[in-house]
Order: C-alpha cells, then structure tokens, then sequence
C-alpha cells in the first residue's frame, strides 16, 4: 500500500523521540501510558488499561504484573466485584512517573515550538479526533 511506508515511518519517528527520553528512566511508551492513566482515573481494569495504551489485554497484564511486583501499582488479590481488578499507583508509582511525565512534556515541547497557539490548538484537536475514532473502531472488527 503507497500510503503505509509513509504513514509507518511517521508513527515510528514520533515515537522515537519519548522512547529515547523515557529509557534512561527504565519506561518504554507503553510503560509510561499504563501510570499515565492510572493518575488520571485511578482503579482502572486490565482491560480498561489496555484499550486507553492500545495494546493487548494479555500485554497489559504482563506489564500489570511487573509493575505490580516492582512496587509501581498495587491490585487487590480478589475483585471488589465482577472479575476486574482496580489498579491504583503506589507513592513509588506516583515518583516514577512524574520523573517521566516531566521527560515526555520536554519532547512535546520541542514537536510544538515551532508552530502558533492556533495550529497547536488545531493539532490538538486533530489527535483527539483521530484517538477518538480509533477507540470507537475497537469493537472486535
């Protein structure tokens, strides 16, 4: 497919860039976005988790359970209710990831320096259009 190579190398050189700052701090992208999550809506399920990162539920549950023995998140050993286990940071989840948030806002930084207020806006409103529509298509299809 002609567009695919371009659309490819695209994802690939803007993940590039939280990849390198996030290593030094042992994360990945997909490592940073579990906690990332979990700060701003606290309890979330495995499956919840892996929809908002974009990845497997198995993925997610591997990374959940290193995590959880790494001392970053903490589960309950049996569900409150139904089958879902709410995922919360720990204070040593909480530290990590606000050393990664602060690596990730200087890449977003430099990705919107050189544009205005209203193409940064409009970017912003792109994104989310685009988030949206990806998580609208996860229905098994």
């Amino acid at each position: 497919m002609p567009g695919r190579a371009t659309s490819d190398t695209s994802a690939s050189s803007a993940r590039r860039p939280d990849e390198e700052v996030l290593r030094p701090l042992g994360m990945s992208v997909t490592r940073y976005s579990c906690p990332e999550l979990l700060a701003q809506r606290p309890g979330l399920s495995n499956s919840e988790l892996a929809r908002g990162a974009f990845v497997t539920r198995q993925s997610m549950n591997l990374l959940l359970q290193a995590l959880e023995r790494e001392g970053y998140v903490t589960r309950p050993a049996e569900a409150p209710a139904g089958k879902a286990l709410p995922t919360r940071l720990t204070p040593r989840g909480r530290r990590s990831l606000e050393k990664a948030t602060v690596a990730v806002r200087s890449v977003e930084v430099r990705m919107l320096a050189g544009m205005t207020e209203a193409e940064q806006a409009g970017a912003c409103r792109i994104l989310r259009s685009m988030i949206h529509s990806l998580r609208d298509g996860d229905d098994g299809a």
